[in-house]
């Protein structure tokens, strides 16, 4: 791929903040950790603007989602990099919004049988998450293409 003194300050700050997306996704795996370790929610106080906003605008979500893909991953004038970051930020965000709806359909058996797995489950997606975001925003500020297992070979694929 492209040597980091290819990309401009802007595109890399562009690819960077497409990650916002699977990363406010990612907070709602959270919450047994925040009850655990209350210190850990600190660190995510200056996206809490961001995060209101995010979950005041009904289907804020469904409308953001549309408009990273079509906006930024298939918007051409934008640098490949940028479009690259887009469509593993998109994946990773539909990985969550699937992983989310596998645990509410199946939560409440696995809540009154097996909390504990559920628990487990819902704290592996959360720091996954936590991972693959933060080092995907080192990358981006770095100028390299940030490479994640399975994700980044789709992301590929998908962007021209």
């Amino acid at each position: 791929m492209n040597s980091p003194s290819n990309f401009s300050w802007p595109d890399r700050l562009g690819a960077a903040a497409v990650y916002l997306v699977p990363l406010m996704e990612g907070l709602n795996f959270g919450s047994f950790l925040f009850r655990q370790f209350p210190i850990l929610q600190v660190l995510f106080i200056p996206l809490i603007p961001v995060i209101q906003i995010y979950n005041a605008i009904p289907f804020g979500r469904l409308i953001l989602f549309f408009v990273l893909f079509f906006a930024v991953v298939r918007n051409d004038s934008l640098s490949r990099f940028v479009r690259f970051n887009g469509m593993q930020a998109v994946l990773i965000t539909i990985i969550l919004s699937i992983s989310s709806l596998i645990l509410s359909l199946f939560g409440s058996g696995l809540q009154s049988g097996a909390p504990l797995l559920l628990e487990t489950l819902v704290n592996t997606l959360f720091l996954a998450t936590i991972a693959a975001v933060g080092f995907s925003l080192v990358q981006c500020l770095r100028g390299e293409y940030p490479e994640l297992p399975g994700i980044s070979d789709a992301a590929n694929s998908q962007v021209f």
